[in-house]
């Protein structure tokens, strides 16, 4: 199963296909595959084709796991492992994970969030193994999903992927960061990678009733684009940890934690909470305020991007709990 190899020559196809249907049910008995038509995507694309090799973390750091591994049992573990509702580590450098293929229920609570109607063109950010560019194209043609990355072997490597799968959207070697200018306009943008803030360009690409649903502190965000410089929404239940996203857009500040009670960090709603204000907002005011406010859960957080602003907030845009993204930090203006 070399890359670019075609589906009618997969020796893992039969035992792929009874893994796939086994994840699948479990998605759909767990409610992440209420439309008919993803269910199908899920069901018909092959997951395996997009991580011939994957990193999966042990207590002395990663095991590479891959369809040509000389042991049966090595072999038997990988395809087991590409049909598991987890993510997968594709690609290292200096240590650090720089690709992976997100873990599939998420994919599914993105995708159904992203609302798509046949037509659409949607814009992926993050094009990693090639995995969900196929979901979308298997839904939407082709011809209405541009994938972009700013690696060029992670492109080659997810055009190859693609390829194989018998799937040939457009994929584009760039800064995720600035869009995709040359295929603009778009209906629907979906990142897949962890943002520190809204990228500017981003609205100006879609067509006015767009969404963009993107990894945003450790949530998923769904805004609604008004216009060019206008877009909000409010994040999805879920959690969600993505690799960074790497181009233009600074990162964002790590949160500072000395000094928080052991319950604050151990919550994962607080430390959401931190993350989304790291820099904004002194991290004992952050627990002061998570506390008086009832331990708020992701949706009642949301993101306003207006005017050439962005600001994340509590509950109303307008309210006293907001905080800037995407510019640097000013006491004056933090919110709390």
């Amino acid at each position: 199963m070399a890359v670019g190899v075609e589906r009618e020559r997969d020796p893992f196809a039969e035992a792929a296909a009874e893994a796939r249907h086994r994840l699948v049910t479990a998605l759909a008995a767990g409610g992440a595959l209420p439309d008919p038509a993803w269910r199908a995507a899920f069901e018909e694309v092959p997951r395996h084709l997009f991580v011939p090799y994957y990193y999966v973390g042990t207590l002395g750091g990663y095991e590479r796991l891959r369809y040509d591994d000389p042991d049966p049992e090595g072999r038997r573990r990988w395809l087991e492992g590409a049909y598991e509702d987890e993510p997968l580590g594709t690609r290292l450098r200096g240590g650090d994970l720089v690709s992976s293929a997100s873990q599939p229920s998420l994919m599914a609570d993105m995708l159904h969030a992203l609302d798509v109607r046949d037509g659409d063109t949607v814009l992926e950010i993050g094009a990693g193994s090639g995995y969900n560019a196929a979901l979308l194209s298997h839904r939407l043609g082709d011809a209405h999903v541009t994938t972009v990355d700013i690696d060029a072997d992670i492109t080659d490597a997810a055009r190859a992927h693609l390829h194989a799968a018998g799937h040939h959207p457009a994929v584009v070697t760039g800064d995720g960061a600035r869009g995709c200018p040359d295929r603009a306009p778009f209906d629907r943008i979906v990142a897949t990678c962890a943002l520190p803030s809204v990228p500017p360009g981003w609205p100006a690409q879609c067509r006015p009733g767009a969404y963009v649903v993107a990894p945003l502190s450790t949530g998923i965000v769904r805004l609604r684009v008004e216009d060019a410089e206008h877009a909000e929404g409010r994040f999805l239940p879920t959690s969600a940890y993505f690799v960074p996203l790497r181009g233009a857009l600074p990162a964002a500040p790590e949160p500072r934690t000395g000094g928080l009670p052991r319950r604050a960090l151990d919550s994962d709603l607080f430390r959401f909470l931190l993350t989304l204000v790291s820099g904004r907002l002194d991290p004992h005011e952050a627990y002061d305020l998570w506390r008086r406010e009832g331990r708020p859960a992701r949706e009642r957080y949301g993101v306003t991007v207006r005017g050439g602003r962005q600001w994340a907030w509590l509950d109303d845009p307008e309210g006293p709990y907001a905080w800037p993204l995407g510019e640097p930090a000013r006491r004056d203006r933090a919110g709390g």
